[in-house]
């Protein structure tokens, strides 16, 4: 058995650990309410952005700007992953890795390459550590709401790739964001534009095209891409967030726990030093006697 002082210590050490996860878990959840309202307020407008690029493709020729609406055969596929830069998220990296790892596994099968656009640390280290994948990009420490200007040069090398021949199919791997308990990995197609099939209603389905679909093409569709790698990474960061913070409850809670057992064994410890001690002193008075 562990010395009083022992177990004192380990409760102090425990005391600071959850002091740290305590303060980790506020921190997470005033970051959640801030990326929960930042993930819902575009998430109709980016929705609509599948639903016009999928009535794009209805209607684009094969030789529109970029082809970015052709499909070929793939052979070879990039994946966007969007994972932590730090960790300490619960399984929130090790899901969106294995999802990864898992269509790698499935490009390997049907003989396609695959490439990589990291994003955040966790993603970028599990890559590089991957037989058969080849990272193309790595992104660091991107804020937690992009601007333009940030995510840019990752649509710019994208569709740059894929206007140019060197990759056929472009799919983000992202965890969706559904509740402060729920998060989903998502698989969703970027490249070609306007084949991540939803169901379209009559009034888009109709829709006549002004000035021209040329023109249309031409002006709405890198904005349109651009819209959903942004909701990919506004959903991966309120799910990121809310992980986080559950991870960081159930640190604090199971720390609680532990204290109360090392108290308790403590208090157990002090108890059988009292007696020992009464028992000596009575065997004392009995010898004297």
């Amino acid at each position: 058995m562990a010395s009083r002082q022992q177990i004192k210590r380990r409760i102090g050490s425990v005391r600071n650990t959850r002091q740290i996860t305590k303060a980790m878990q506020l921190v997470a959840a005033s970051k959640l309410r801030h990326a929960q309202e930042a993930v819902v307020r575009p998430r109709a407008y980016a929705e609509l952005a599948r639903e016009i690029l999928t009535r794009l493709r209805q209607i684009a020729a094969d030789d529109s700007e970029y082809r970015l609406f052709t499909a070929r055969p793939v052979k070879r596929r990039l994946l966007i992953i969007i994972t932590s830069d730090l960790g300490l998220a619960g399984a929130y990296d090790a899901n969106v890795i294995r999802a990864m790892i898992a269509q790698a596994q499935a490009d390997r099968d049907k003989n396609i390459k695959t490439s990589v656009i990291t994003i955040g640390r966790k993603a970028a280290q599990a890559a590089s550590h991957i037989n058969g994948i080849e990272v193309e990009a790595v992104y660091n420490k991107m804020p937690d709401k992009p601007s333009a200007d940030d995510l840019r040069p990752i649509l710019t090398s994208v569709v740059g790739l894929f206007a140019d021949g060197a990759i056929d199919q472009v799919d983000i791997i992202y965890t969706k964001f559904i509740s402060s308990i729920s998060q989903q990995v998502q698989v969703q197609r970027l490249l070609p534009a306007g084949f991540d099939e939803v169901e379209l209603d009559d009034e888009l389905a109709h829709a006549d095209v002004e000035p021209d679909a040329a023109s249309l093409i031409k002006a709405a569709t890198l904005r349109l891409l651009e819209s959903q790698i942004y909701q990919g990474f506004l959903e991966a960061i309120a799910s990121e967030q809310s992980m986080r913070m559950l991870a960081m409850k159930n640190a604090t809670d199971n720390a609680s726990d532990i204290i109360d057992d090392l108290t308790l064994e403590y208090n157990n410890a002090r108890q059988a030093a009292i007696t020992q001690e009464l028992a000596e002193i009575t065997g004392g008075a009995e010898a004297l006697k």
